[in-house]
């Protein structure tokens, strides 16, 4: 029986070593990173958007035509 968990255990960590090795080098800059369209908050709501998806008004952001209608939120956020 111990001679049955010695194997079981150098085969366990023969094949931890063999995936811990064989796993690639991860790149220093994800291509999810790469590919992130820049983000924008709403002057309204303050909730952050891609800049392709929100709507500008003099070098303000809004995430809809209803925020941008009503105009720049209150200013104690």
């Amino acid at each position: 029986m111990l001679r049955l968990l010695f194997w079981i255990a150098l085969i366990a960590a023969a094949v931890w070593l063999w995936r811990k090795f064989k796993a690639p080098v991860a790149p220093t800059q994800s291509p999810r990173e790469q590919d992130a369209a820049p983000m924008v908050r709403c002057a309204h709501c303050g909730v952050h958007l891609p800049r392709d998806r929100a709507l500008s008004l003099r070098q303000q952001w809004y995430c809809s035509q209803a925020h941008l209608e009503q105009g720049p939120g209150s200013s104690d956020r």
